[in-house]
């Protein structure tokens, strides 16, 4: 009998006992291609030679200094090399374990920002619907999945939330994509006049939503209109690249296909690339400078924050993807990704869109694709496909409630950047026989 706590007391999940690039292996010897890279984290595959000698060296070398002591030479490469080809202003960056601890810190430093230049009455942060920004209570909070909320509710603080930008579900017919785009970007402007402008502090957002709307990008001119809205009434943007970043949608950051550079930004997944548990919170020099030349201190850490052998295997991850170009890769890839996947369902009578940017692409799921009525939530697709495709020896990451929390289902695919052709068509064949068995289940 185990001893683990799975995350589903009824699955019984094969285990895994090896990695070779695009594939895990199990204790069977099954071969499964990682067609979402986990969680959008494997961008290198399971067996890059260089990160793991970095990883080795590094424990060899420093295991751990904690940060309220000593720094480490990694952490400050890493460090270096993320700023110098971050966007904008952004001139720090505080690591962490992982994603949720990344907003969870954006969201605290965004309130003492605030402190520290005297408006203590700035406590309000909007997000967005349908988002995910992580499962501790504060990035919980700013996430609107109301299915992932709901049990949490009472504990939760306060947060605002209002549309996605969400084009295949939400534009209205004959208004084109960019007046759309500028519609559900004002909302944000009435939700800050409704709280009183000198009362919000930030605004959250996913540049390319992943796990709970399925790789949905803003249209063109949406975020341009969100900057120029927080830069007006004084609000910190924060963009949430935890699963969108690195890479994944064909750009090192995902916010430069969108033209604008945030205030604050916080990524992870891709960054150790499933080596070793790393986030990051990159901020801006001016909201550095506030907290530098005020208090000192920014009141907030955990134990393992600039950890040296995460940071280490950072290092490695972000140096692979400059030196092998493979950023430029994934953007080549994913075209031909999206390619093959419109080849193969483009007219699937249950698939209603197929989108996203890079080797971050979505397939909504649907009843009918006239009108895009979802399916009954109650027949549980995604699990059906979820579990009918590593039957069929291919990792995906089907989802529930890609309308509302309860309604709708897409599948997510995200796989590593190192993928070949051949793959493609390996994974579409996989995903193709998953999705019929799945369908035809009942």
């Amino acid at each position: 009998m185990s001893h683990v706590f799975p995350r589903h007391s009824t699955s019984d999940l094969p285990t895994a006992v090896a990695g070779e690039g695009c594939y895990l292996i199990d204790a069977n010897g099954k071969r499964y291609f990682d067609g979402s890279g986990g969680a959008a984290v494997s961008c290198l595959g399971h067996s890059d030679a260089a990160v793991i000698e970095a990883v080795k060296a590094q424990v060899e070398t420093l295991a751990f200094a904690h940060t309220g002591f000593m720094t480490s030479q990694p952490a400050e490469a890493l460090a270096d090399l993320l700023i110098s080809n971050a966007p904008g202003t952004l001139d720090r960056v505080y690591f962490v374990s992982g994603g949720s601890e990344a907003t969870e810190a954006a969201i605290k430093l965004a309130r003492q920002y605030h402190l520290e230049r005297g408006e203590p009455q700035r406590r309000h942060l909007i997000a967005r619907r349908q988002s995910y920004h992580g499962n501790t209570l504060g990035a919980l909070a700013a996430g609107g999945n109301a299915w992932r909320r709901q049990q949490f509710d009472p504990l939760l603080i306060g947060v605002s939330h209002i549309a996605p930008c969400y084009e295949y579900v939400d534009r209205t017919e004959g208004e084109s994509s960019f007046d759309y785009g500028q519609r559900v970007a004002n909302e944000l402007e009435a939700e800050i006049l409704r709280l009183g402008p000198e009362t919000v502090m930030a605004f959250m957002a996913e540049p390319v939503v992943g796990a709970t709307l399925g790789a949905v990008p803003a249209v063109d001119g949406y975020f341009k209109r969100i900057r120029e809205i927080c830069d007006q009434y004084g609000v910190l943007l924060i963009l949430d690249e935890v699963m969108c970043g690195m890479g994944r949608t064909g750009h090192l950051f995902a916010c430069e296909a969108d033209g604008v550079a945030p205030d604050i930004l916080c990524i992870a997944k891709g960054l150790g690339a499933g080596y070793q548990p790393i986030g990051a919170m990159l901020c801006s020099a001016a909201i550095y400078d506030a907290i530098a030349s005020g208090s000192g201190f920014f009141q907030h850490g955990h134990t393992y924050i600039g950890h040296p052998v995460a940071t280490a295997a950072g290092l490695a991850v972000v140096t692979q993807m400059q030196e092998r170009d493979l950023v430029a890769r994934c953007a080549r890839m994913g075209e031909v990704l999206q390619a093959a996947l419109v080849d193969r369902f483009g007219q699937h009578p249950h698939v209603g869109d197929i989108r996203g940017r890079g080797l971050f692409r979505g397939l909504e799921l649907v009843a009918d694709r006239d009108d895009k009525t979802p399916f009954d939530p109650a027949r549980g697709l995604a699990a059906r496909v979820k579990n009918a495709a590593l039957e069929a020896g291919l990792i995906c990451y089907p989802m529930a409630g890609t309308r509302d929390g309860r309604n709708g289902d897409h599948i997510l695919l995200a796989p590593p950047f190192i993928l070949s052709e051949a793959q493609i068509g390996e994974l579409t064949d996989k995903l193709s026989d998953a999705l019929g068995r799945a369908l035809s289940a009942g």
